[in-house]
């Protein structure tokens, strides 16, 4: 790596996801530069990193020619605009989830990539927390034998309305589904591939909520049913990860540690970072070698810089991106589906 320019990146946003999901590890990784960050009117990004250049427009900042990378972290109805437009500049780019609002627009993104040979990958960053991990762990070792049942869960409480307002507005890409589903819909996919069809019960249970905040999606698959499900009214959280198999069960909490912890402002590279607490260990109930066993899982580390060390190579090596557009433009296939499911209420074949 000491012989390779770093990899000069730009933020497009310096809210939450810049602070907390992005800079840190740009900042951290020495493959990057944290050299740009777009700030309408503030300067924020500087007072942790005053090495980074300001922009004040978003034409301005990608016509610096030096900048290799671009993080497409707004609001998600802007992923499609300024995706394209840093494509069009000749720049490699990471964009948030959920990728874009409509398959076509993912379609036309990874076209224009491919038009103007550049990369473009999607922050699907809960790949790598603890919990989904150490689930994926038990799968690859078979331990539950064929899985029959699965059931997903982001919960969380909130009683009051987002401060970030342009996500409470109804419009296009809004709501839990695109928030938190898009999560839960890419880890389904990578556990268990393409479903055959889906059900979707989709609506807003607060009284104060103009854009849905409750969701149930259930996933047929030919031997197995998978459930998702995300609600902002459950204050006593039930398990993240319930899944069944004809062998056995596993069960875990939805307990990752990093996103907590980088709002502390714990770095990526500190002891103990993205560690779960041993009392978060999942159970573990299955039949080993004809003994029936119930125990606790050790859970593994979950670390958000595996992600960018996967982009380094991507765009040093020529390694493989850490996750593909296409494998996100599944994800929208599914939230379109599951909005048609609950417009007709019905299965919809997909």
């Amino acid at each position: 790596m000491a012989n390779l320019q770093p990899i000069k990146t730009a933020l497009c946003s310096f809210g939450m996801s810049g602070w907390v999901f992005h800079a840190p590890f740009v900042n951290a990784h020495p493959g990057f530069e944290l050299t740009a960050v777009w700030e309408r009117s503030k300067n924020l990004s500087q007072q942790s990193y005053p090495q980074v250049t300001v922009y004040r427009t978003l034409d301005e900042m990608l016509a610096d020619a030096s900048i290799e990378l671009v993080i497409v972290n707004t609001p998600n109805i802007t992923h499609f605009e300024y995706c394209s437009k840093a494509l069009l500049a000749g720049k490699h780019v990471i964009c948030e989830k959920p990728f874009t609002v409509t398959v076509q627009e993912a379609e036309t993104l990874m076209a224009l990539a491919k038009e103007h040979k550049k990369l473009i990958s999607v922050y699907h960053n809960r790949r790598y927390d603890s919990d989904y991990k150490t689930i994926q762990s038990i799968l690859q070792q078979h331990l539950l034998g064929d899985v029959v049942e699965a059931e997903f869960r982001f919960d969380r409480f909130k009683d009051n309305l987002s401060p970030k307002l342009h996500k409470e507005i109804p419009s296009e890409g809004n709501g839990a589904l695109y928030d938190l589903g898009s999560h839960l819909i890419d880890q389904a996919l990578q556990l268990f591939g393409w479903p055959e069809a889906l059900f979707a019960d989709i609506v807003a249970m607060r009284t104060i909520s103009q854009v849905d905040d409750y969701f149930e999606v259930l996933l047929y698959y030919p031997n197995q049913r998978v459930r998702l499900k995300a609600s902002y009214q459950v204050r006593e959280a039930l398990p993240g990860y319930i899944i069944h198999g004809n062998k056995g069960s596993f069960i875990k909490a939805k307990t990752d540690v990093q996103e907590t912890q980088l709002q502390q402002h714990i770095l990526p590279t500190a002891i103990g970072y993205g560690v779960e607490p041993l009392s978060e260990q999942g159970w573990l109930h299955t039949e080993k070698e004809g003994e029936i066993i119930r125990e606790q899982v050790p859970s593994f580390d979950g670390n958000y810089m595996e992600y960018y060390e996967g982009i380094f190579n991507s765009i040093r090596h020529q390694q493989p991106l850490p996750v593909l557009a296409a494998e996100a433009t599944q994800v929208i296939k599914i939230i379109e589906a599951a909005f048609e499911s609950n417009i007709t209420k019905k299965v919809v074949t997909l």
